[in-house]
């Protein structure tokens, strides 16, 4: 897709700015060092919309699950890789807790290093 077609993806999915430009969490690495891979339908983002999330937030996203593997972002109907995070114990999480997980880090920020 399209950037614009992304950024209109992401504001369907309740994604706000604001300022122009500035994505809803200002330090932008709330997911920094995290390695996500997806699986199975989400509630509300496509899988483009969900890595393009992640991505804007420092994360990265796989398509594979290693044992490097942050967390699994898993939805509806998911495939093997979800028993692959479960053998190697790696942490499964909704998108729920993906928007927790920005939400929390980005509140955070600005206490890191002070």
């Amino acid at each position: 897709p399209h950037n614009r077609e992304v950024i209109q993806r992401l504001r369907e999915a309740g994604i706000r700015w604001s300022d122009e430009g500035v994505a809803r969490s200002q330090s932008g690495d709330a997911l920094a060092g995290k390695t996500f891979v997806l699986t199975g339908t989400l509630p509300t983002l496509t899988r483009e919309q969900a890595q393009a999330l992640i991505e804007s937030q420092g994360g990265k996203v796989s398509g594979s699950v290693s044992r490097k593997t942050s967390y699994v972002l898993a939805g509806a109907d998911p495939g093997s890789k979800l028993a692959k995070a479960e053998s190697l114990g790696v942490s499964i999480i909704g998108e729920e807790e993906l928007r927790a997980l920005i939400d929390r880090e980005t509140v955070a920020a600005p206490t890191k290093g002070a």
